[in-house]
């Protein structure tokens, strides 16, 4: 129940940690904001959003390296299980089987006038060719 707990804690941060990275300005968008191209109405202040974006980034990150370790080690201990495809091999069944074909040749019967069908045996008679 924890570890699932966990996991979506980390994808939350993840996703969270990754909106603000990209709401972060670069370093050149300071130049233009110094020369009044509308710093001043941005929603935290002219100055105040890279504190709160940087401190509440580094938190997240903080965050999510702190999960990772706590994930890795709960999943270092554990056995894996075999799955079912990891083991293909088929069991071997031992039983009898019954063919028609014989094992040796010792083992063919003989061929007796009554085994012949009655079309072929008036055919070797009047020796006319099929």
């Amino acid at each position: 129940m924890f570890y699932e707990v966990l996991i979506i804690v980390y994808l939350i941060v993840a996703i969270m940690l990754i909106g603000f990275v990209l709401i972060q300005q670069g370093k050149g968008a300071d130049m233009g904001a110094s020369f009044g191209s509308g710093g001043s109405n941005t929603v935290f202040g002219s100055g105040g959003s890279g504190n709160f974006l940087t401190r509440t980034t580094a938190i997240l990150a903080t965050l999510f390296f702190v999960i990772s370790l706590i994930l890795g080690n709960q999943t270092a201990d554990k056995e894996k299980g075999t799955d079912d495809f990891q083991n293909i091999e088929v069991p071997v069944v031992e039983q009898a089987i019954e063919t028609d074909v014989p094992a040796a040749l010792s083992e063919v019967p003989a061929v007796t006038e009554s085994d012949v069908p009655a079309a072929e045996q008036a055919a070797e008679e009047t020796d006319v060719p099929n």
